[in-house]
């Protein structure tokens, strides 16, 4: 009788474990977590787990088992099917033809019915591409171009536009505030890379959904979601990396930990890099070179030769990112999130003014930005499939962050350091709601409210007495900027071909600023300004697909960017002789563009992407000469400096052509290339010269074989030549990031790079990532640049996965 129990046992036992199976990806053979199994009326639910295993015990053998996953298509299938392997593999949405998209709407929809150019990137991307920064992040898109002045420094150009006109969002909380300026902007190295889950780049205007800003495009990252268990036992998952960089002795490491329980889930994230100076490549223009650098020994300026004029001495830096994520979902249907992140970073050398000579000698003794400093915490309340008859999701976020920067600069063998901090306050809240009329309509609306509140100071320090005297801030203390909005969206598909999508925002922003404290430096006309602008946008679209081969995709758009704080009331040196001062007569400016997309899908062996666009910007908010009570020039910081101010001075007309293709030779080798037109002219007091932030025509070039373990990836970046002629009069004043052509001007050579990458799984818990970056070791500047890009660079990774 024992022995029958004993046998009776056995067989239940190996009876259990023939229901579970395990769902893999089937190109990479990862396990999925997360996938959602369910049958035809949804009465029988299970969800893998981490190591991608579930239990079918509740399913029939010829059940017809549904299988859903955001990332992968939907399959079904039977367990009769299944078998004795006891393995599924679910297909990744590799051309992005099921793919979901957050940032259109701020729900999820199909990438496929949106009539913009959205281009997705998630986290195992990122992690195979080893980027230094987000800024990196953008640039292996292939459809972003980056600008950096500094090594600490990431300035995106997306069609044309760049800094003040570009929206970046986190976790849909717009980062832009008061004082984004149109300068370069390195805000976007605050976010941490290691943090990203996915990234959506919307190229082309975005304000009917975000307001003010979003002209040239949109940069949306999302950082990593808790992971429930969904059932009693705990789920733990966690990740350690450790990366080394040959070009700036780059030292990095990095650690999460996800634990999942039924209704709770935390995810804590920290990351650190060290940054030692950058080295460039070899092979290029000796304009770049270093050949010399300030020193400050024993309270005295001098010159060093620099031994080595490759390295760009005094541009390193180091930075340090944390982030904590908590999720409580108490029904199935509602959720709440809430994320806390900070980074702050030591000072980061202005490379870009540290090469500025004056006389033959090298003008500034220290140029730094000061520890930029972000926190932000949000909330985020979600409720899905409701019943009311006003919505069926709806979605509130509620935000706070804090911006702290400053600026210190000292002339060589000068006593008097300038000081310029800032920081701002900026609350938030968004409500948006998504309501399904019928099966063919769909209907988003929302409401907006943004707050600002500006503090500057500015001091002169003498470092020869250490006293400290108060000087003109860079902006007027306690200046706040707040912004009102409702729009609404409409998306109607009636049948699988078509889908027409149309949109209108109305906002209202209201910038205060009182400058009676810096009235007693510069002696303004005002002591106070009240800007008020009120702006009314809109789009229409349709995603036309009339065959299985062929979408076409067609949008017209307005956007505009209201004058915020930096517009009106800044105070700083534009550039060397010059310097800025408020102007409280501004309105906003408008872009109307509109974009074609062709995109050919031959079953899925060749795949074309074709886009060409067009923008024109009125009103432009510019910086152009001006006077101050009569005159033209003024004392500042010791210098007798041309008066300039932002005004609507100007127009812009840009243009461009993007084209993609993918061919997939097997399913373990393909081919990939992006290539991108941009062009453009602006007016400069009634004539047309090239636009500041239009890039030279860009692209790269990727053959990548993906086989059980291991991913190679043999690519290569290209950039044409900016000839003198075809820079814009602001970018010829900085002559001294350029090369010199043979007539003496300043230029931007074309220049290109072979780069080899590749990535191992040595186990389920390990893997190994190496790049050879810059093989031919070129130098070279990306366009606008005042930094050189790494030379040779030898890029190892290690990751730990639990």
């Amino acid at each position: 009788m024992k022995c029958f129990y004993y046998i009776f046992f056995l067989l239940y036992t190996w009876a259990a474990c023939a229901q579970n199976i395990k769902v893999l990806n089937k190109t990479t053979q990862e396990p999925v977590f997360g996938v959602a199994i369910y049958n035809v009326d949804k009465s029988k639910f299970e969800v893998t787990n981490f190591m991608g295993e579930v239990s079918l015990s509740d399913f029939q053998d010829t059940e017809v088992i549904y299988f859903k996953h955001l990332s992968h298509v939907l399959k079904q299938t039977t367990k009769q099917e299944i078998g004795t392997s006891h393995k599924v593999f679910l297909e990744s949405n590799t051309e992005g033809l099921q793919e979901i998209v957050i940032s259109a709407s701020k729900f999820e929809q199909n990438k496929r019915d949106i009539p913009q150019k959205i281009v997705s990137l998630n986290a195992k991307n990122v992690q195979f591409t080893n980027p230094q920064t987000s800024a990196d992040v953008l640039v292996t898109t292939g459809q972003v171009y980056v600008q950096k002045s500094q090594m600490g420094g990431g300035s995106p150009m997306i069609r044309g536009f760049s800094t003040n006109r570009l929206l970046i969002t986190v976790d849909g909380v717009r980062m832009n505030n008061a004082i984004f300026r149109g300068g370069n902007l390195q805000n976007v190295i605050a976010i941490d890379p290691f943090s990203i889950q996915n990234t959506e780049v919307t190229l082309g205007a975005g304000s009917v959904i975000y307001g003010s800003d979003a002209i040239g495009g949109v940069m949306s990252f999302f950082t990593q979601k808790p992971q429930l268990s969904y059932t009693d036992s705990l789920l733990i998952k966690s990740n350690v990396v450790a990366r080394y960089a040959s070009a700036s002795h780059e030292n990095t490491g990095h650690f999460d930990i996800n634990l999942g329980y039924k209704k709770w889930g935390f995810v804590t994230s920290a990351s650190y890099t060290d940054f030692g100076d950058l080295k460039m490549g070899k092979n290029g223009p000796d304009d770049y070179l270093r050949p010399e650098y300030v020193v400050v020994e024993n309270g005295t300026d001098g010159i060093q030769e620099n031994s080595n004029p490759l390295v760009q001495k005094h541009s390193g830096y180091n930075q340090l990112n944390l982030m904590q994520k908590v999720r409580y979902e108490p029904f199935e249907n509602l959720s709440f999130d809430l994320g806390l992140f900070y980074t702050t970073s030591s000072n980061i050398p202005r490379y870009d003014r540290l090469i500025r000579y004056r006389s033959g000698t090298l003008r500034s003794a220290e140029w730094n930005y000061g520890p930029q400093n972000w926190f932000m915490s949000n909330l985020q309340v979600t409720k899905l499939s409701s019943n009311s008859n006003l919505y069926d999701k709806i979605k509130a976020t509620v935000a706070y962050q804090n911006f702290e920067e400053s600026r210190m600069d000292r002339d060589f063998q000068s006593s008097i350091r300038s000081v310029r901090e800032e920081a701002v306050d900026a609350y938030s809240f968004n409500l948006d709601l998504e309501k399904t009329l019928n099966s063919k309509l769909q209907f988003f609306y929302g409401f907006e409210y943004i707050y600002n509140k500006v503090s500057s100071i500015g001091t002169d320090e003498n470092v020869d007495t250490n006293t400290v005297d108060s000087t003109v801030s860079r902006y007027p203390n306690g200046a706040t900027w707040q912004s009102a909005a409702v729009y609404s969206s409409i998306k109607y598909k009636p049948n699988s071909k078509f889908v027409l999508q149309s949109g209108l925002r109305f906002n209202q922003v209201i910038s205060k600023a009182d400058f009676t404290d810096n009235n007693a430096y510069l002696n303004l006309p005002f002591t106070t300004a009240n800007n008020e602008a009120g702006a009314l946008t809109g789009t229409a679209g349709v995603s036309w697909s009339p065959n299985n081969i062929m979408q076409w995709k067609l949008n017209a758009s307005s956007a505009f960017r209201a004058p915020n704080i930096d517009d009106i009331g800044k105070v700083f040196d534009s550039e060397p002789g010059s310097v800025v001062v408020p102007n409280d007569d501004l309105k906003p400016e408008y872009a109307y563009g509109g974009e074609l997309g062709l995109k050919l899908n031959f079953k899925d062996k060749l795949i074309l992407d074709l886009n060409t666009y067009y923008t024109y910007l009125d009103n432009a908010l510019v910086r152009r000469d001006y006077s101050l009570n009569g005159e033209t020039e003024i004392m500042y910081d010791g210098e007798l400096s041309n008066v300039q101010a932002i005004q609507n001075a100007s127009k812009a007309w840009i243009y461009g052509f993007e084209v993609g293709m993918k061919y997939n030779i097997s399913k373990a080798l393909n081919i990939t290339s992006q290539y991108s037109i941009v062009r453009g002219t602006e007016e400069d007091e009634g004539v047309e010269v090239p636009a500041r932030h239009v890039a030279p025509y860009f692209g790269n070039t990727h053959i990548t074989w993906v086989k059980d373990k291991l991913k190679l990836d043999a690519f290569t970046n290209y950039n044409a030549e900016l000839s003198f002629d075809e820079l814009a009069p602001s970018e010829i004043e900085k002559d001294y990031i350029y090369a010199l052509d043979q007539d003496g001007n300043p230029y931007s050579p074309a220049w290109y790079t072979l780069n080899f990458r590749m990535q191992y799984q040595i186990h389920k818990f390990t893997s190994i990532s190496a790049s050879v970056e810059n093989i031919t070791n070129q130098r070279y500047k990306t366009y606008s640049s005042g930094i050189a890009a790494a030379g040779l660079n030898v890029i190892l990774a290690l990751k730990y996965t639990l």
